[in-house]
């Protein structure tokens, strides 16, 4: 299972959200460009990049940056935020990021999104379905999860059929931040539904144990952030732990 450690990126420094609330963030001293080589020091071969100033505006805010850290080091960059047109994604591959991460739009517009799916192909490109649950269900919530989007999670990913698609992310938004482990039921019946996609569980990971129950009931990788941040454990010894 691949560890994505996060950076997630407000007004150029590094940050964490409660619950993807922007009145609940905590502000963290080191650079981005520090924290991304005390990441890749420890071994890890994928970083999680999010620009939260362009998820907050709607467009993206903070290519220029991600540019930057993507050209820093020999890592591979997912980064997202803000992403919503075809311009957008052409510039964070041309800025050297691997995969582009594509939230609010893959919901609203999947036909657009297939379009960007078959023109770069399904390896450059994560889904971010990040859910509130209503009524039981687990439904999208779109532009910095400030809205909802009235569909719930399986009917958007049935627009995108078998074969179009690979990466999906998945946040239970309601955990994300908060440290009281990730949502196993639903990356499990993410799994049951859709075996052939490879997903990464993100949002509430606080222990290294939570890191092996995704990765036991078949995740692909999984988003860290706080747990790294605030000293639960390090990213060497996240990815020592996938190891064995």
């Amino acid at each position: 299972m691949i560890l994505y450690p996060a950076i997630d990126l407000k007004d150029g420094v590094c940050v964490r959200l409660m619950h993807g609330r922007f009145d609940q963030m905590t502000r963290y001293d080191d650079a981005p460009a520090a924290r991304l080589a005390t990441f890749v020091a420890e071994g890890a071969e994928w970083v999680h990049v999010v620009d939260l100033d362009g998820a907050e505006a709607g467009r993206a805010m903070q290519h220029d940056l991600i540019g930057e850290l993507a050209s820093a080091l020999a890592v591979n960059i997912q980064s997202g935020g803000g992403v919503r047109a075809v311009e957008d994604v052409e510039r964070l591959l041309a800025a050297g990021v691997q995969r582009v991460v594509v939230g609010s739009l893959a919901v609203t517009q999947s036909d657009t999104v297939l379009g960007w799916l078959e023109r770069f192909g399904p390896e450059r490109l994560t889904l971010a379905l990040d859910v509130k649950y209503e009524d039981g269900l687990p439904v999208p919530a779109l532009k910095g999860w400030t809205q909802s989007s009235g569909v719930d999670l399986w009917t958007v990913l049935d627009r995108y059929p078998t074969g179009s698609l690979i990466h999906v992310l998945m946040t239970d938004v309601g955990r994300d931040g908060a440290m009281t482990g990730p949502n196993l039921e639903l990356l499990h019946e993410a799994r049951t539904r859709r075996p052939e996609l490879k997903i990464q569980a993100s949002g509430g990971v606080a222990s290294l144990d939570d890191l092996t129950a995704a990765r036991a009931i078949g995740c692909d990788g999984a988003v860290v952030g706080r747990a790294i941040y605030e000293g639960r454990f390090t990213a060497a010894e996240a990815l020592k732990a996938l190891a064995s």
